[in-house]
């Protein structure tokens, strides 16, 4: 077992290995676009599994403090597991809740997923750690140093979780930064031409989708909260707490007050989209000035050893034949 574990970490296998990913790799990025499905389609479903949720308890309210749902979810393996360590409380459910409802992920059975993979992951990582450490490296590695390299992969497991919810986060807010302008802009436009602002907003979502699937799916089911929801105050505070973007929490601001004292929303919007506009370009300002200096490092490792060759080579082909 070992002489094959031996024979496949050689280095002409592992660079074999290595070209194979890479190709891999390559083949897949190509091919990539041409499988993807519907997303847009796929979160609209999701928008009404969340619609017939909230419609669900707002049938519960209004029929009084006793009354409960007919059929009540069954809880998995994973769901008891999760209740039965208590994971909840261990892990700051609350605060995960609302990472993945900014993540995009509003389900319970996926916070008790990711709570369960907060447990699971540490222990696998180490795991694999020890186990690749004790047979491929045995006689290279003292045992302490194995036991270290233990610890931090169980280190490792626990924030992997974390990290790879916060790089979701980052690219949907990235994804709702970037078209916010332009729903702004159609906001505005929809309510100066005598629209609601829930079929403002559902007419900004059908038209914002091919931008920005997360800011179409916010905003629907900001309108199915505004119509299931008994305060409409609480379906703008949400909208700002699943985005978390200071930009989109300014408008929920605006259309707050003008839900509660009746001050005109289209002069508000429209400041507030040209304060978009600006603050964005003074953004791609800023990273436009920081992209020289970034550049400078690559162009001295990469650009300046060809221009050596390409001045010197000739030369130095000329001595070696002279000699």
């Amino acid at each position: 077992m070992l002489t094959i574990i031996e024979n496949l970490f050689q280095m002409e296998v592992l660079i074999t290995a290595l070209v194979g990913f890479a190709a891999f790799g390559t083949v897949l990025t190509i091919a990539a676009p041409y499988f993807e499905g519907d997303k847009l389609s796929a979160r609209i479903k999701g928008v009404s599994q969340e619609r017939d949720r909230l419609r669900a308890q707002q049938k519960v309210q209004l029929m009084g403090s006793d009354a409960k749902l007919r059929e009540k979810p069954k809880r998995g393996l994973v769901s008891q597991i999760v209740e039965s360590l208590n994971l909840r409380s261990v892990f700051e459910a609350e605060s995960s809740r609302e990472a993945l409802r900014q993540a995009g992920m509003r389900s319970e059975r996926q916070l008790i997923t990711f709570l369960a993979l907060r447990l699971i992951t540490p222990i696998l990582v180490a795991v694999v750690v020890f186990i690749y450490s004790s047979t491929v490296f045995a006689d290279r590695i003292p045992p302490q140093m194995r036991l270290v390299a233990t610890i931090v992969g169980l280190v490792f497991g626990f924030y992997l979780p974390s990290i790879i919810l916060k790089n979701l986060k980052t690219r949907r807010q990235d994804s709702i930064r970037k078209a916010w302008s332009d729903a702004l802009d159609l906001l505005l436009i929809c309510v100066e031409s005598g629209m609601a602002i829930e079929p403002a907003l559902q007419r900004v979502s059908r038209e914002i989708g091919s931008s920005s699937v997360a800011l179409a799916e916010e905003l629907t089911l900001t309108v199915a909260e505004l119509s299931y929801l008994q305060d409409r105050r609480k379906a703008f505070e949400n909208l700002g707490k699943r985005t978390g973007l200071p930009t989109v929490k300014s408008v929920v601001t605006s259309l707050i007050q003008s839900e509660r004292y009746g001050t005109p929303l289209g002069t508000a919007l429209r400041v507030l989209a040209q304060e978009n506009r600006d603050a964005r370009m003074q953004e791609a300002e800023r990273k436009a000035a920081a992209l020289p200096p970034k550049l400078t490092v690559p162009m001295i490792l990469f650009f300046l050893p060809v221009i050596f060759v390409i001045i010197l080579g000739p030369s130095v082909i000329l001595v070696m034949k002279i000699k």
